[in-house]
């Protein structure tokens, strides 16, 4: 494979700088397109769960001085099993029925996140939907239907707390215009790199002495400049003329 040097390397791209932004604007336009046109906005509410000591619901007003090691340790390995137990069909069946949705259980649980903060007792429960409110409206409804559910019929334990309920989203967010166009900026300035070196790699002209010289291994002694006949005369016609 022939070597090419910096030099060389820049003079190709910048004979070629209209073809690369040309490129790079219609994939900028692609961007844009499919930023607005095709994506449909997601608002997303969040609310924590925190899990305190293990009291029963009389006790809840000295919490703090309920929580013991073992409270602390039986609650970080309820953490896990917690996470899972919030996307189960008991939960979200009943989610369902108390907001009157008309969504199957399947669907909202696609759009339901739990995550468990690492090295904590905290539950965080994240839903998205095309609708703002709902969306607020869900997540609070998991967290107080799951609450409900761990304290009256799994454990019989009042370890579950709402810490932050969920407030309704003010903008989408799965939808960022800037960072679409930035990406497809990317992808088509990479095609349009690829499109130089490939069109360079299939171009078996000869522009430059080098050329000759790369192409045969043999040293250029001479050359002979192209003379054009046309011009001459023109230029010896007007001469006279004048």
């Amino acid at each position: 494979m022939e070597e090419i040097d910096l030099k060389e390397l820049f003079v190709m791209f910048w004979n070629k700088k209209t073809q690369i932004i040309l490129i790079i604007l219609i994939f900028m336009v692609i961007g844009i397109i499919y930023s607005v046109g095709f994506v449909t906005p997601m608002y997303s509410s969040s609310t924590t769960l925190v899990l305190a000591g293990t009291s029963s619901s009389a006790e809840q007003n000295q919490i703090a001085e309920t929580i013991t090691t073992a409270d602390l340790t039986i609650n970080s390995k309820l953490v896990s099993t917690y996470s899972v137990l919030v996307k189960s069909e008991n939960i979200l069946g009943q989610v369902i029925s108390n907001l009157g949705i008309n969504v199957n259980e399947e669907d909202l649980r696609k759009h339901v996140q739990v995550t468990s903060v690492e090295d904590t007792e905290l539950i965080e429960i994240t839903v998205s939907n095309e609708n703002a409110e709902y969306a607020a409206k869900i997540a609070n409804e998991i967290a107080n239907v799951f609450k409900e559910k761990i304290a009256g019929e799994v454990y019989n334990i009042n370890n579950v707390y709402i810490w932050d309920e969920a407030k309704v989203a003010t903008s989408p967010s799965n939808v960022n215009h800037i960072k679409d166009i930035v990406i497809f900026a990317f992808i088509g300035a990479v095609i349009a790199v690829m499109y130089v070196l490939i069109a360079n790699m299939l171009d078996t002209t000869v522009k430059t002495q080098e050329d000759i010289e790369k192409g045969i291994k043999i040293p250029v002694l001479a050359t002979i400049p192209i003379y054009d006949m046309e011009m001459e005369k023109l230029k010896r016609k007007g001469g006279k003329r004048k």
